[in-house]
């Protein structure tokens, strides 16, 4: 039987289109344990195009530590987590590819996805503003747990 890894993604951007950054959390979803974090500043962008980055950050710390791991994919946008279930198209172009990607990431019948209210989206929500709080003063978001740092550089880069 394999493992379950929950990974919380939330993106956001300061004006839409603004300074944009996304974060995300690998969670054990026994203990709440964070197991791998990620965030990243990326410029003026969409608020949904950082939502999107989010998930597919999100998507390869989990696989960076467990490619069999059954995911579930919990975010505050209704958007993302409508259009990766299959339930809305995706019509906007910018959209198609990092849907694609955040789809190559696993199996389709390994990852499920789940709408949860922003309430409950504070750690993913707490790193996507560390990463534009950085962006701001010219810098990258940096891990500060050793360990999820470490996950966090076990996965493969970015495209």
């Amino acid at each position: 039987m394999s493992r379950t890894l929950i990974v919380e993604a939330d993106g956001g951007s300061r004006g839409n289109p603004g300074p944009a950054g996304y974060g995300a959390v690998v969670l054990d979803p026994e203990t709440g344990e964070a197991l791998a974090e990620a965030a990243e500043f990326i410029g003026t962008a969409t608020n949904n195009v950082a939502e999107y980055k989010g998930l597919v950050a999100g998507l390869r710390a989990a696989h960076a530590l467990d490619p069999q791991a059954r995911i579930r994919v919990r975010m505050d946008s209704k958007l993302v987590v409508e259009q990766m279930s299959g339930r809305w198209k995706i019509k906007h172009p910018d959209m198609k590819p990092l849907a694609a990607e955040a789809q190559s990431v696993f199996p389709s019948g390994q990852v499920t996805y789940e709408w949860i209210p922003r309430a409950q989206n504070k750690h993913a929500d707490r790193l996507a503003n560390e990463a534009m709080d950085a962006g701001k003063i010219g810098r990258q978001w940096e891990p500060r747990d050793s360990r999820a740092a470490l996950a966090t550089a076990a996965a493969p880069a970015r495209s």
